[in-house]
């Protein structure tokens, strides 16, 4: 449905164009802004923690819209609180859990070696 590189110059753009491609998948009301923001908070960790850039593929499974985002950066090892995490300047990972919160899959895979990692969220559509 869509594949686009993006960085943190063109990330308005990519938001607006998956927010389009999920509508037209069916995502619709509350559902479609959840997904969207999911997608946006996923990319803009990526831009921010692994190097400015990253890759996003949309793609309309039978019954579910998948967005796998991917990077080149330093690798993570992902730890999604299951509260809010605090609201101190230092505290983070609100990006992660929130994703986690309004989708209905959110896998990370970690890639230690630092050459990136893979962040895959998806909704149903039925």
């Amino acid at each position: 449905m869509l594949k686009r590189h993006f960085t943190g110059k063109n990330l308005p753009q990519v938001r607006a164009q998956v927010e389009d491609a999920a509508a037209a998948a069916g995502l619709g009301g509350v559902r479609l802004g959840e997904f969207t923001l999911a997608v946006s908070e996923i990319a803009a960790n990526a831009v921010e923690h692994a190097g400015g850039r990253g890759r996003l593929e949309l793609r309309r499974l039978p019954d579910e819209l998948e967005c796998r985002i991917t990077d080149d950066g330093p690798g993570f090892v992902p730890a999604i609180p299951e509260l809010l995490p605090g609201l101190t300047e230092g505290c983070r990972g609100r990006g992660l859990w929130l994703a986690h919160l309004v989708t209905d899959r959110l896998t990370v895979t970690p890639d230690t070696t630092g050459t990136g990692a893979e962040v895959t969220l998806a909704l149903r559509l039925t």
